[in-house]
């Protein structure tokens, strides 16, 4: 099985491209993170893909007149590179139809709660809604993009309990440590073949076993 072509798209910290470029470097992974494409050109992630020699290309959404130019500009990017998997960490843009059909099924995010809970909210928010809501468990869910925000089928979720002294921040940091191993469960099942779509749900296929078994 030939190793998979990752794009991981950013405009933040970056903990999460650094956490699936270390994963995708185990051999069972069956993968490898050539590209980082950011839409923020000062982004603190681009520090982080020099250090691992990941090749970055900045692409600042502002220079385009439409949402259209831009993610064409991404598109023709990512076939430039030959990517057959994208994931997004931290991208703070919603991607079009258009974006998610050229990569349908191949379009991975992760989002700070159990979806469908919470969803359509982002990073700080998200704890802060948990704690409102007196939920007592909360985790973080990696799912595929479709042109629904946050609602598209689970690949993986971890969950942790909220304890009563948590704030907002350190919900946030002990989630942050599950999306980290969670990412990357889910890029190896996809890398290895493992994860097969059926409408809304995603069936995680055994080694040796076929989708319909």
């Amino acid at each position: 099985m030939s190793r998979v072509s990752i794009a991981v798209l950013a405009s933040g910290r970056g903990t999460n491209f650094e956490a699936l470029v270390h994963a995708a470097r185990h051999p069972e992974t069956n993968g490898e993170v050539r590209l980082l494409v950011v839409n923020v050109p000062d982004a603190p992630v681009l520090r982080r893909a020099e250090a691992e020699h990941v090749p970055a290309a900045v692409i600042p959404h502002r220079r385009f007149k439409t949402r259209a130019e831009f993610e064409q500009a991404m598109l023709a990017e990512l076939n430039r590179h030959n990517i057959n998997l994208v994931c997004l960490a931290g991208f703070m843009r919603i991607l079009s139809p258009v974006f998610v059909n050229a990569f349908a099924n191949r379009i991975m995010n992760i989002h700070p709660s159990l979806l469908p809970m919470f969803a359509g909210l982002q990073g700080i928010q998200v704890h802060e809604a948990v704690l409102a809501a007196g939920v007592k468990v909360t985790g973080c869910t990696v799912h595929f993009v479709n042109t629904d925000v946050d609602a598209g089928p689970i690949a993986v979720q971890r969950a942790i309990a909220v304890r009563e002294a948590d704030t907002a921040e350190s919900l946030a940091l002990r989630v942050l440590v599950e999306e980290h191993q969670a990412y990357a469960e889910a890029v190896k099942l996809f890398c290895t073949g493992r994860l097969h779509i059926e409408g809304k749900r995603v069936r995680v296929i055994d080694v040796g076993s076929s989708p319909g078994a």
